[in-house]
C-alpha cells in the first residue's frame, strides 16, 4: 500500500514541474484570446482564437477549457489543454456574470440570446 502512495507522490512531483505558473485566472463565462503554436511545414506561427469559456476542468496537468465561438451561422467549440506546450498565451478580454459552472445551454442559442451579462 505504501508503494502506491510513493508512486503517486513521484507522479505528482514530476507533473508539478510541467505546470505553467504564469496563467491568468480563467473562469467560466470569460471571453478569452488564446494563442496556439502551429507548425506548417518548416514554419512555426502562433494562431490566436477568441471565444467564451463554457466549461473548465481542473485536474492538474490535464486541466482543460472548452471555448465556444460563434462562427458564420454555427458555433465552433474547441477543447484546449491549458498546460500544453502548444498554448503560448492566454488573455482574458472580458468577464461575465454567470451562475452555472457549465454553459452548455449556449449551444442551442444564437444572436442576442447567446450573450452573457458583463461584469463591471
Amino acid at each position: 500500500m505504501s508503494s502506491i502512495h510513493n508512486f503517486r507522490d513521484l507522479i505528482n512531483t514530476v507533473e508539478k514541474s510541467y505546470l505553467k505558473q504564469d496563467l491568468p485566472e480563467i473562469r467560466v463565462g470569460d471571453t478569452i484570446r488564446i494563442g496556439i503554436s502551429i507548425q506548417e511545414g518548416d514554419k512555426k506561427r502562433v494562431q490566436s482564437s477568441e471565444g467564451i469559456v463554457i466549461s473548465k476542468s481542473n485536474t492538474g496537468l490535464n486541466s482543460t477549457i472548452t471555448v465556444r465561438k460563434i462562427f458564420a451561422n454555427g458555433g465552433l467549440e474547441r477543447v484546449f489543454l491549458i498546460h500544453s506546450p502548444q498554448v503560448k498565451e492566454i488573455q482574458v478580454l472580458k468577464r461575465a456574470i454567470v451562475k452555472k459552472s457549465k454553459l452548455y445551454y449556449l449551444r442551442g442559442r444564437s444572436g442576442k440570446s447567446a450573450r452573457l451579462k458583463q461584469a463591471l
